[in-house]
């Protein structure tokens, strides 16, 4: 997984990857807002859920301590990363490239 994961994240397309858990209250507030920024953006975003508690790897090494994590990744490089529910106009301005 992880070798396809740092291939897609070094692409031109930028990547939201939300690190989430099936429990947590804040990620299904979340879901729908990051469910609404794909339809906005389309094909100019991608956006990757990591369920934490099936890849608890790939949590511990992108040193996720909470959920829900938002990273951002555009040509392999972290632009920035926020913990918590982020509104929509505030997110769509934050993937903005």
């Amino acid at each position: 997984m992880m070798s396809k994961f740092q291939e897609l994240i070094k692409g031109e397309t930028p990547v939201l990857v939300d690190f989430y858990a099936d429990w947590c209250g804040p990620c299904k507030t979340l879901a729908p807002i990051l469910d609404t920024l794909k339809t906005d953006l389309g094909n100019k975003i991608k956006i990757l859920k990591i369920n934490v508690d099936k890849n608890p790897k790939a949590a511990a090494a992108y040193n996720v301590r909470g959920v829900p994590t938002l990273i951002f990744y555009h040509r392999g490089e972290i632009k920035w990363r926020k913990s918590g529910v982020i509104p929509l106009p505030e997110l769509k301005k934050m993937v903005s490239i």
